[in-house]
């Protein structure tokens, strides 16, 4: 099994910033790929952004130039920082990662971290 601890997340207004952590420990032998996704209320939930184990990054249209993920791949620890936040990036924010242990490969996510964004 695998565990994901998230924090980060809370109140900021309009044009502040906020930096999420995801750690992920327990049976892991390697981390293909980590990333956030978020859901506000009474929507779908929706890929933010993705980094690969090479480095290589994704983001959504709406996020990109405000947002940078990176990955400690010593710690197993994925990062969101979130600059320039808008109302509409309040949500619910889960940490997703793709695990390899031994032979098989899993995703797993995390318990979610709120952030909310006032005008």
């Amino acid at each position: 099994q695998v565990q994901l601890v998230e924090s980060g997340g809370g109140l900021v207004q309009a044009g502040g910033s906020l930096r999420l952590s995801c750690a992920a420990s327990g049976s892991i032998s390697s981390i293909y790929s980590m990333g956030w996704y978020r859901q506000a209320p009474g929507k779908q939930r929706e890929l933010v952004a993705t980094i690969t184990s090479g480095g290589s990054t994704n983001y959504a249209d709406s996020v990109k130039g405000r947002f940078t993920i990176s990955r400690d791949s010593a710690k197993n620890t994925v990062y969101l920082q979130m600059n320039s936040l808008k109302p509409e990036d309040t949500a619910v924010y889960y940490c997703n990662v793709f695990v390899r242990y031994i032979v098989s490969v899993n995703n797993y996510w995390g318990q979610g971290t709120q952030v909310s964004v006032s005008s």
